[in-house]
């Protein structure tokens, strides 16, 4: 068995090589908060690698996806969790592979609640794999960002309430989520097109989707309003900020934002705060 100290270190290592958003907001945290939010992160992380995999069948991924959701609604067993990942061991990334140690990194007193948010965004991806992503309406989308997104604003908000009493807009947290995926989605629509998929409702143009977009940052920045502490603010706002100014950057014509920009504008917020 590795002790906590040696699985903290690896989930951080994890957390560096899987996030370019979310690594530097995580390193700002206070100790505990750094532990937990790595740890829910790495754990939606480890889901979501499935929903996203290019070798995998989608009725393979509402399998593993499902299954997985109901591991998760319980005392989460991992050898049962290896076992139902065995034939898929060699396609899948370690961070996958060790979901069981990402929760086990989790504070007791809030692992519970981690658990819960990932079992229901697993099974959320689980139906959506389903439906082979035919995304057609604004219902749909909104639907699909919640389980994708809108879901990790309400378990930070789970996790801010729980560590020092903070109370946020659940709604908004769900809008933050879904903003930032909505950007995701608007850079990476190329390759989902490639793959046959898009998450663009059909009657919408690409401006619809921008608008779409900026509704649900602008309902972000009032989420924020809520939040006193200064690393937790500072950690919502840079994944916020790098959101609108991808969206300028992708209005503009290009395809992302450059690293140095993206450091740049971690360097600006952290100095505004």
């Amino acid at each position: 068995m590795k002790n906590e100290k040696q699985l903290h270190k690896e989930a951080m290592g994890q957390l560096k090589k899987t996030s370019r958003t979310f690594y530097i907001p995580i390193t700002l945290l206070e100790p505990t908060l750094k532990k937990t939010v790595a740890s829910a992160y790495l754990c939606m992380r480890a889901i979501d690698e499935i929903e996203d995999h290019e070798n995998l069948e989608p009725a393979t991924k509402s399998h593993l996806l499902s299954k997985t959701s109901v591991l998760l609604n319980d005392t989460f067993n991992n050898d049962a969790y290896l076992e139902l990942i065995e034939p898929y061991k060699q396609l899948l990334p370690e961070v996958t592979i060790r979901l069981g140690d990402w929760l086990s990194v989790c504070p007791a007193d809030i692992m519970e609640k981690v658990q819960e948010s990932t079992s229901i965004m697993a099974q959320g991806m689980a139906k959506w794999a389903e439906k082979n992503w035919d995304i057609q309406t604004k219902a749909d989308l909104d639907d699909y960002t919640y389980y994708v997104a809108g879901l990790v604003g309400v378990m930070l908000s789970d996790i801010w309430e729980w560590r020092d009493g903070t109370k946020t807009d659940r709604d908004y947290a769900i809008a933050y989520g879904r903003g930032l995926q909505t950007v995701n989605i608007l850079r990476n629509q190329e390759e989902d097109k490639d793959r046959g998929i898009s998450f663009i409702p059909e009657n919408w143009n690409i401006a619809d989707t921008f608008q779409y977009a900026e509704a649900n940052l602008a309902l972000g920045d009032e989420y924020m309003k809520d939040i006193t502490s200064k690393n937790v603010s500072l950690f919502c706002k840079i994944p916020l900020e790098l959101a609108k100014r991808t969206l300028h950057v992708l209005k503009s014509g290009r395809e992302k934002m450059s690293r140095d920009e993206v450091n740049q504008t971690v360097e600006d917020i952290k100095n505004y705060h």
